[in-house]
């Protein structure tokens, strides 16, 4: 009868130990996971009505990892001249490979009432300050990992 006591016990301990030891690996994968960054490189507009109007941003995501990162999901939200013009987020899963740069269109839905100042400098051909903030929820080998970000500079209307 202890024989069999011990070899159960046993089995508790090494289920015990795997279920640590996965916990651990889960936990230290933000000291393996490196960021990943963002760059706006364009706006494409699209009227959609009189009073809508679909962006897309194109994005450049840089994934400095030596290995794929997958977005299970991005939300963002765009900022003209301090001004929110609209929010977003991607409904597919994307696969950024590893050490390299993927350009990415992500649509942002904006009335034309939401960026009345900004609009102006869009037809006067002025240097545009822009903001994007969001979450972007990224998977991995080792496990997944919300990311903030907040991207701010200045887009050249004339181009």
């Amino acid at each position: 009868m202890k024989k069999w006591y011990t070899k159960e016990v046993r089995a508790y301990c090494k289920i015990l130990f795997l279920l640590t030891f996965s916990i651990f690996l889960m936990s230290c994968v933000s000291w393996v996971m490196q960021a990943p960054s963002f760059a706006l490189r364009g706006i494409t507009l699209r009227p959609i009505s009189f009073t809508e109007m679909n962006l897309l941003f194109d994005l450049d995501v840089q994934n400095p990892n030596s290995f794929d990162l997958t977005f299970k999901s991005l939300a963002y939200t765009v900022y003209l001249q301090n001004e929110e013009i609209g929010n977003g987020h991607l409904e597919k899963e994307l696969l950024i490979p590893s050490s390299s740069i993927t350009r990415i269109q992500v649509p942002v839905v904006a009335g034309f009432k939401d960026f009345s100042g900004s609009l102006k400098a869009i037809l006067t051909k002025a240097d545009l300050p822009y903001k994007i903030e969001g979450k972007a929820t990224v998977k991995t080998a080792f496990g997944s990992r919300q990311f903030p970000f907040s991207k701010e500079g200045l887009l050249n209307a004339k181009k």
